[in-house]
């Protein structure tokens, strides 16, 4: 009963604090580029700014383009009943499987390149079908490299993957170091951070799905994207960095677990804004090159697997 009220909870607070992790973000950067930057609080600010405008569709769009607002929003929060973040198991065990988070993330992408093709716009048609490949490129890396960490550790689940890697339940450590490097890199690259996507590129392909978008459904968009970025980063948190999570439902193993939760966040999040504030943009046809690298390391993790290392 518990774990329910666990799984109900979280996706709720996670909604209301999604805006204020992307704000946080997004100062942290400006102030390492010596700018003032927005408020912390801006994006609560836009995200009620288009909630009151008027939702404006294509005339010639249809379904998925109309669904695809709900559908992102309604699937990133029920990955957020099963990934676990402030606890070390699934609050519901079944949408914690790897397989089952891998496929609901794949979703979301597929309608919103497929809303973009529906809206009758070339330019939309063009970011929808860069969505597409980047997909194609990011998602068998993670695919493996979790694959790895399930073979080695026996389980599936999210939770008890990272359990046992806490309590050095499993085998081949080297093995897992090179998976953990591939996995993490490739959920960089499905951040869309620099060098390989602009965050707030609203003028440019990677928001060119977008473009058709008005009022409630880009609000709802927008916050779908932020609540995507913290469950991936989460992710990567509950399998190969679940120390300080809580164990139990205890209400002070709780707390520890939602403080361990909050600085380890802090810590990603520092770490992606100095890579983004070190780096140059690439052009998008190295973004092939770079993914192979990150699945040459995901096999390369099986092939350690194999031979016991």
């Amino acid at each position: 009963m518990n774990e329910i009220l666990l799984a109900i909870i979280q996706p709720v607070l996670l909604l209301l604090a999604a805006p204020l992790f992307s704000g946080v973000s997004r100062v942290l950067r400006a102030k390492m580029h010596t700018r003032r930057g927005p408020s912390v609080f801006q994006d609560y600010y836009d995200l009620i700014k288009l909630f009151k405008r008027e939702d404006v569709r294509t005339r010639d769009s249809g379904a998925p383009f109309r669904i695809m607002p709900v559908l992102f929003l309604a699937t990133v929060l029920l990955l957020a009943m099963g990934v676990p973040m402030i606890t070390r198991f699934c609050p519901i065990p079944a949408l914690g499987d790897f397989i089952v988070v891998v496929y609901l993330l794949a979703l979301p992408r597929f309608f919103f390149a497929l809303s973009s093709i529906d809206s009758s716009g070339s330019y939309p048609g063009v970011g929808g079908i860069r969505e597409l490949l980047a997909s194609s490129l990011i998602e068998p890396s993670m695919i493996i490299a979790l694959f790895a960490v399930a073979i080695a550790t026996g389980c599936s689940n999210i939770g008890d993957m990272g359990n046992a890697l806490a309590t050095l339940s499993f085998t081949s450590p080297i093995a897992m170091v090179v998976a953990a490097f591939a996995f993490c890199i490739a959920c960089y690259m499905e951040l869309g951070k620099l060098p390989y996507d602009v965050a707030e590129a609203e003028q440019e392909l990677q928001e060119g799905p977008l473009a058709e978008y008005s009022g409630p459904s880009l609000a709802m968009i927008k916050l779908a994207m932020s609540l995507k970025q913290i469950i991936v980063i989460s992710m990567v948190l509950a399998i190969f960095f679940p120390f300080g999570s809580a164990v139990d439902m205890a209400p002070a193993s709780l707390a520890l677990g939602l403080l361990a939760f909050l600085v380890k966040m802090s810590i990603v999040f520092t770490v992606c804004a100095l890579i983004e504030n070190t780096v140059v943009r690439v052009r998008f046809k190295l973004l092939s090159q770079h993914t192979w690298m990150v699945v040459g390391c995901s096999v390369l993790s099986l092939a350690f697997l194999v031979m016991g290392i």
